[in-house]
């Protein structure tokens, strides 16, 4: 069985407040600011159950995990201000090393896709291993992963269903497509692959501390003639 070793409840804390902070900042001259709060609102339905559960949830999960999750939403904010199309990476890109970046579509949003799968994996793993019979092998690898891909698969549903009640330049802004027709269904595959990356990364992990927790193999006394 998996253990998390136990946190302290200021880390929570200081992250949260460091997050509520860039969330302001990020607010602060919003490129478009009906689609912030569109952006926003997500974030508010999907940190509620954090707030209702804190107690249960502040010892489950590791601190690993829990930086993920606020890497994670630090990286959404910066799509929420920017609008996840038009982050400006490829300047910043420029400015850093003086090299133009590849032109074409912005990929922002399907590198935060990616990160999703990735960042997201093990604080799934750790709920499952630590509230249900699963608690090693197969299965406990297995499940975060499809829940990786079944919550991107509504998330993709979510933008579409916005899409079509907000309509015009929102609808447009919050799904960001950018033209391509294939776009939910990239979407989903790159979470997909962040989230086999995560799982291959804590088999590694978890074989590796199998294989020193084990005992040594018992030797038998040499049989004289």
């Amino acid at each position: 069985m998996t253990t998390v070793p136990a946190l302290r409840p200021r880390y929570i804390v200081l992250l949260l407040v460091i997050f509520l902070a860039a969330t302001v900042c990020s607010g602060i001259g919003a490129h478009y600011p009906q689609d912030w709060i569109l952006e926003n609102s997500i974030v508010l339905v999907l940190l509620a159950p954090v707030f209702i559960w804190h107690k249960k949830l502040i010892p489950v999960l590791s601190r690993a995990s829990w930086m993920f999750i606020f890497i994670f939403l630090c990286i959404h904010e910066l799509g929420a201000h920017w609008t996840y199309s038009e982050v400006p990476y490829r300047e910043w890109w420029t400015a850093l090393t003086g090299h133009a970046a590849p032109p074409g579509r912005n990929h922002f949003d399907r590198v935060v896709h990616f990160l999703y799968g990735l960042l997201f994996t093990l604080p799934f793993r750790e709920l499952i291993v630590a509230t249900s019979p699963i608690k090693r092998g197969f299965w406990s690898h297995f499940v975060p992963c499809s829940i990786i891909m079944s919550s991107s698969m509504l998330y993709e549903l979510i933008e579409w269903v916005a899409a079509e009640i907000f309509g015009g330049d929102l609808g447009l802004a919050y799904n960001g497509t950018q033209g391509d027709i294939w776009d939910p269904q990239k979407d989903m595959a790159l979470a997909t692959l962040g989230s086999l990356i995560a799982i291959l990364v804590i088999w590694i992990r978890c074989t590796r501390k199998s294989s020193a927790a084990a005992p040594p193999p018992r030797q038998l006394p040499h049989q004289h003639a």
